[in-house]
């Protein structure tokens, strides 16, 4: 049964106002699933508290970072405030990586130059940590790769990867991970869905992005919206369900995918190891 399994949710941002209304609720959804560890990265610098005090409430885990999207509103001392936060932090076992950071060259008229400072600002301090990074890639992997390849990090996740396999293989040859979640459960996402299953068994690791990427049976079309069906929302007690595809793909059972997932996710964030799920 799958409520016997163990799973880690690499990928969650449970301090979203999406979830103000039942963030306790959430989690024991989730624990009622199977998830017994969720990685809640944050995406600002005001709420660098805030994702720790909901791991240390919940016993979970964290990370902290400056989300490529919230670079335009970040102030430039912001980075000052990520450096004190992980030396205050430095012994903290539920501080688990940098993240999330990274690039994003899909949504237009962002400041890619301003991106690219803060991402290698944060890789320095991921490398000077010794923690591993979460890397949000959104048609950015070359870019992304070639900081990686001037600022060396403790490897990490890709997180939502869908990149090509030539650029899948460049980040796992430098210890990184990559993260498969709800989008792999559309059949049309062939290029996610052919990664997931032919990546190295050491590399896929499971993750929500909760609220957003719902896998296909919460979407909700723009046509469906339009109609005042509300946006279903993403959590972690999704996760057993995402990972079947993930089993289907690769011809593995349910439980040698509950496994080898959280083992691939100790691996890329080595502090999870201490962590009771």
């Amino acid at each position: 049964m799958i409520r016997a399994m163990q799973w880690i949710d690499t990928h969650h941002h449970l301090d979203a106002p999406e979830f103000d209304a039942d963030r306790a609720a959430v989690v024991a959804r989730a624990r009622a699933a199977g998830v017994g560890m969720l990685v809640l990265p944050a995406v600002m610098a005001k709420h660098f508290d805030t994702v720790r005090t909901l791991a240390y409430e919940h016993r979970l885990s964290y990370a902290l970072g400056i989300h490529p999207l919230c670079t335009g509103e970040a102030a430039d001392d912001d980075l000052d405030r990520l450096a004190d936060a992980l030396r205050a932090h430095a012994g903290d076992p539920r501080l688990v990586a940098v993240g999330e950071i990274g690039l994003d060259l899909f949504v237009p008229r962002l400041d890619v130059p301003r991106q690219e400072h803060f991402y290698a600002a944060q890789l320095k301090l991921a490398r000077d940590a010794g923690l591993p990074v979460l890397l949000h890639v959104r048609r950015s992997a070359d870019l992304l790769l070639k900081h990686l390849r001037r600022i060396e990090v403790p490897g990490g996740i890709g997180h939502a990867f869908n990149g090509s396999d030539v650029q899948a293989a460049a980040f796992v040859e430098r210890g990184f991970r990559l993260g498969f979640g709800g989008a792999m459960t559309f059949e049309r996402a062939l290029q996610i869905r052919h990664l997931a299953a032919t990546v190295p068994d050491h590399v896929p690791v499971l993750e929500t992005d909760a609220p957003d990427i719902p896998p296909h049976w919460l979407y909700r079309t723009a046509d469906d919206r339009a109609a005042g069906e509300a946006s279903a929302r993403n959590e972690a007690a999704e996760l057993p369900r995402i990972a079947r595809t993930l089993a289907e793909l690769r011809g593995w059972s349910l439980e040698h995918t509950a496994a080898q997932t959280s083992d691939n996710a100790r691996a890329a964030l080595p502090r999870l190891a201490g962590l009771a799920a």
